[in-house]
């Protein structure tokens, strides 16, 4: 047991380490891919997952729920993302893979790529000089293990590639492209009263920890969005026919940004950017309901509330099981949620 806290603890003290020398940047947040939220489930729960981290999405949710994901899993998903905006080639994917390796603990590997389309490639003078292809994606590589029966951290190791155009603009140097990297850290408790036939899960995720990212040169790098995730998962039900789990999460986006336009380096925004504004005002909130009768078919209904940016959508989704496949749909709409309103997300989740 003690091998896999060490394990965790040690990478994570290396990694974070190397970014001490990064120098501060000029722009706000790049990267915001690595916020959309991957699973139809998910989806379906108002995006509230963080304390639940029970299937092979958990590599993105909360790398701790792999120490009780004792198994083989698959994800698949793929959405067109932001329908409204009628753009056939303005897509999001997602894959997944996670394995139990007895004595050591479970690990899992993620891709998430959003593809943005194709623009025109223009001169000086407003001339198409032809067209290019605009992407974001990120590898994951995912490792968890228990510390005690109830308890579990979680590790991620991302590789960050962003491919906003193929040449800078003008006299700009650089090719519009740019990596970085990053790590994540979780964790997740587990409360289960026999007597009573109760489950409470607490959970947290800090993700996108790294350094500034640059396209052009380091005077101009953004920072990637350093995300705090908590959230508590209540399940009153769970008699073998019915299962019921209420799940509710807050997010803390944590870039800071200064007056003269300065960023902070992330592990600096980690204290300042609860600075910005008031607390509770800053975060967002997602709650979710999901009820299973026999394991074969599920219903879900979700909310979230973003005040500062005006967005109280709710989703739905639903869940059928056949054997080890769990085919997933969700949907959103409602208030405030016009650029992602009518998204539907399909994901399939492989047990093996």
């Amino acid at each position: 047991m003690l091998r896999k806290t060490l394990i965790i603890l040690i990478v994570s003290l290396l990694i974070a380490g190397s970014f001490s020398s990064v120098e501060a940047g000029v722009a706000e947040a790049t990267g915001i891919f690595l916020l959309i939220a991957p699973g139809a489930r998910q989806g379906g729960m108002g995006e509230a997952f963080v304390a639940i981290a029970d299937d092979a999405t958990t590599t993105w949710w909360n790398p701790a729920g792999l120490a009780f994901l004792q198994k083989r899993e698959l994800t698949l998903m793929h959405t067109n993302w932001l329908p409204e905006f009628h753009l056939p080639d303005l897509y999001y994917d997602f894959i997944s893979f996670t394995n139990f390796v007895e004595d050591w603990g479970t690990f899992g590997v993620n891709v998430v790529f959003i593809n943005l389309g194709e623009s025109p490639r223009t001169n000086d003078l407003g001339q198409t000089l032809g067209y290019f292809r605009t992407f974001e994606t990120a590898m994951t590589a995912s490792y968890g293990a228990t510390v005690t029966e109830n308890f579990g951290l979680g590790l991620n190791v991302k590789f960050i590639y962003s491919h906003l155009a193929d040449q800078g603009a003008g006299q700009e140097k650089g090719d519009g492209s740019a990596t970085d990297f990053a790590i994540d850290l979780g964790v997740l408790y587990k409360i289960h009263d026999p007597l009573l036939h109760k489950k409470l899960n607490f959970g947290a995720n800090l993700s996108n920890m790294g350094p500034k990212m640059s396209y052009i040169d380091v005077a101009q790098a953004d920072p990637i969005p350093t995300n705090l995730k908590f959230g508590m998962a209540w399940m009153p039900v769970d008699d073998g026919f019915n299962k019921i789990t209420v799940a509710f999460d807050m997010n803390k986006l944590l870039v800071r940004k200064h007056p003269d336009g300065k960023t902070d380096p992330f592990y600096i925004a980690l204290a300042t950017a609860w600075t910005d504004e008031p607390v509770f005002l800053d975060m967002i909130y997602n709650a979710g309901i999901e009820y299973w009768y026999s394991d074969m078919v599920a219903l879900r209904y979700g909310y979230w509330n973003d005040q500062l940016g005006h967005l109280k959508p709710m989703t739905y989704g639903a869940s059928f099981k056949i054997s080890a496949y769990r085919f997933d749909f969700s949907y959103i709409f409602g208030e405030g949620s016009e650029t992602q309103k009518n998204t539907m997300r399909l994901s399939l989740n492989i047990t093996m």
